[in-house]
């Protein structure tokens, strides 16, 4: 096969770059496309405030035909860099048929970008940031991920462990399965912990009062997800960018936010209604259709994705995070949900996988990042 390697320039470039993942998995049960017009502001440095900060390239490889087989995207976030002392390329965006010659093309290319960049290390599947799609599925190949994580065939390990990757670090998703009432344990954890630290949840019983604490759970997310593999501080922009990101979707019962007793925000944990199977239906598009999926799912729905939690230093291991299920729960047994997707989160993150030794739950997918030395 001839392989040609076309950098993404134009707008039509773009849309093919976003779709290609779309109809290289059209039919498979387990693949879920990611809304389209999203991605395009994704990789948009006029739409996207991660470009305050990062640099990106995307190319796609075509066979001798004219047909799109692969494609990849470049990434340096500097500020991480700048964070971690290291001089990192990350590769992300990354989906390809499984041909040696079509993988060899798009991370040559890729490689000789980031070396013309003077990177020393290539690093992926990442994105922009910690919150973009990341990782490799090697477990999991018959679950449905969540409409935040993201589907491969199993050919993709071997392809990046015959290139020379090695792993890097992995991350984990658990389904936990609800009980039927808040277990005491819960309750009583709840009050206990907000009596001996006077803590409170915060009125978010609107849209407008959620909105209120938004930028100050953008700080303690900064400040707890400091040392996370991938984190780069978020700026103002990119706090406003989540704001739009989840906030018309989510609701107050699924929402759980700690203050102190000066009204600090210690604690908080974003869920939502899983959007999986309303993204297989809208098939990466929200109209003219696909908004009827969605609003389907966030009102009749068994499955809620744990977005972002995160617990101030000072008040972890203390509790906290009773106080934040306690509040949830309720919304979940009213709503008919009977499972919690964990999301992903990095297997070494003890603190947060210890919030399920509470329930019932497995391990049920991983996907993984691996690394390469170019020096």
């Amino acid at each position: 096969m001839t392989v040609t390697i076309k950098e993404v320039q134009s707008s039509r470039d773009v849309r093919r770059f976003v779709h290609y993942p779309n109809a290289l998995y059209k039919g498979n049960p387990y693949y879920v496309p990611t809304l389209e017009k999203g991605d395009r502001d994704l990789l948009n440095p006029r739409k996207n405030h991660a470009f305050e900060f990062c640099e990106g390239k995307y190319w796609l490889a075509y066979d001798n035909n004219g047909k799109i087989v692969g494609r990849i995207a470049g990434i340096i976030n500097h500020k991480y860099n700048e964070k971690v002392g290291e001089k990192i390329a990350r590769f992300g965006f990354m989906d390809f048929i499984d041909d040696n010659e079509v993988v060899d093309a798009l991370f040559d290319t890729f490689t000789q970008w980031a070396r013309g960049k003077g990177m020393e290390i290539l690093n992926g599947p990442l994105g922009f940031l910690e919150f973009d799609a990341s990782g490799v599925c090697v477990e999991g190949y018959d679950e449905l991920p969540t409409a935040y994580g993201k589907y491969n065939y199993p050919y993709y390990e071997p392809q990046l462990l015959r290139l020379g990757f090695t792993k890097d670090t992995d991350w984990v998703e658990y389904l936990i399965k609800m009980p039927e009432t808040v277990p005491d344990t819960i309750t009583h954890g709840a009050e206990v912990v907000a009596q001996r630290y006077n803590l409170h949840q915060a009125d978010i019983s609107t849209k407008k009062k959620m909105l209120s604490y938004f930028d100050r759970i953008g700080a303690l997310l900064n400040k707890a997800y400091a040392n996370i593999h991938g984190f780069s501080e978020l700026s103002k922009g990119q706090i406003e960018d989540l704001k739009d990101q989840f906030v018309p979707m989510l609701s107050e019962k699924f929402v759980s936010v700690v203050l102190d007793g000066n009204d600090n925000v210690v604690g908080f944990g974003i869920c939502a209604p899983s959007m999986a199977k309303a993204m297989q239906k809208a098939g990466g598009k929200l109209f003219p259709l696909g908004f009827l999926h969605v609003l389907h799912a966030l009102k009749h729905n068994d499955t809620l994705d744990a977005l972002l939690i995160g617990i101030d230093d000072e008040y972890r291991n203390k509790g906290v995070s009773a106080m934040i299920f306690n509040k949830i729960m309720p919304g979940i047994f009213s709503s008919g949900i009977k499972y919690i997707e964990s999301t992903r989160e990095l297997e070494t993150n003890d603190s947060v996988q210890n919030l399920w030794n509470k329930f019932e739950y497995r391990l049920h997918k991983r996907a993984r990042c691996y690394i390469k030395n170019l020096k």
